[in-house]
């Protein structure tokens, strides 16, 4: 079995560059300084579950050649989460069918409220709409074949729902780790984590909240995402621990493993 994870954004709510800053990571010519908004896919061979949409969805998949999406999984409905839900209609296009999208309840009110229309009951036929599945998710389901667990976190004074799928856990926008996450990310091969910036944020950890976090949880390999334009990549990525990384744009990473709980191999790829 193969599994693959694919960093489709990295950048936080802004996007990198921000409109009009003349700073030295958004006039940067360095590739992986040039973030669109944060969510990845995770390819469970062959299965395409997509994290978050963000308002560069299309673009997103077009740069990282994104065959079909599978199943949707929601982290919470911030604008730079999930506006770029309308573009799944190519892909029901082409797959002929609606796809599931699983959420927090409270998270999947508010998305039904902007995409009511892309409610597959209300959508029937229709291929010039987006087909959706609205699903609640609360405990672990199984996806290919594949555990996947939702992890409620702190977002500030809101939520957002962190989520392992396997030996992968993606955990954006991020602002408190407690004890009992902890203990449902041991054993990981690859976590992702939010990392705003080196100052303090009410609603996200900053690095160095990261790499204490990320220290406590003991992935194989840890990589930030959502990040500002006060990080420059190769500056700040070289004073990391050995085993934690910045993210960037279509960064892919393949595991292989003869069972989706055991016997990991990691294979990075860097595009």
């Amino acid at each position: 079995m193969s599994l693959e994870l694919i960093i489709l954004g990295s950048g936080t709510s802004q996007g990198i560059p921000i409109i009009g800053c003349d700073c030295k990571v958004c006039k940067s010519k360095n590739p992986k300084d040039r973030r669109t908004r944060t969510s990845a896919v995770v390819n469970l061979d062959g299965f395409y579950v997509l994290i978050d949409a963000t308002p560069e969805f299309r673009l997103q998949c077009l740069n990282s050649n994104i065959p079909r999406i599978d199943t949707v999984l929601i982290t919470h409905t911030h604008a730079d989460h999930f506006l770029g839900l309308d573009d799944i209609r190519r892909y029901n296009q082409i797959q002929g069918s609606p796809i599931d999208l699983y959420a927090h309840e409270r998270h999947l009110s508010a998305i039904q409220n902007v995409f009511g229309y892309a409610c597959a009951i209300q959508a029937g036929n229709n291929k010039d709409l987006p087909r959706l599945n609205y699903k609640t998710i609360q405990d672990t389901i199984e996806l290919n074949g594949w555990p996947i667990t939702p992890l409620k976190l702190a977002h500030g004074k809101e939520f957002v729902f962190g989520y392992r799928l396997g030996p992968i856990a993606y955990c954006t926008d991020v602002s408190e780790m407690p004890d009992e996450i902890i203990s449902q990310l041991q054993g990981l091969d690859i976590l992702v984590l939010g990392a705003l910036r080196f100052t303090e944020h009410p609603k996200h950890f900053t690095i160095d909240q990261a790499i204490t976090a990320a220290e406590k949880i003991g992935a194989n390999q840890t990589y930030f995402v959502h990040m500002a334009h006060q990080i420059s990549h190769d500056e700040v990525d070289a004073q990391l621990p050995d085993n934690i990384h910045l993210a960037y744009d279509n960064l892919r990473i393949k595991l292989e493993t003869t069972h989706p709980k055991l016997n990991y191999k990691q294979k990075e790829e860097i595009i």
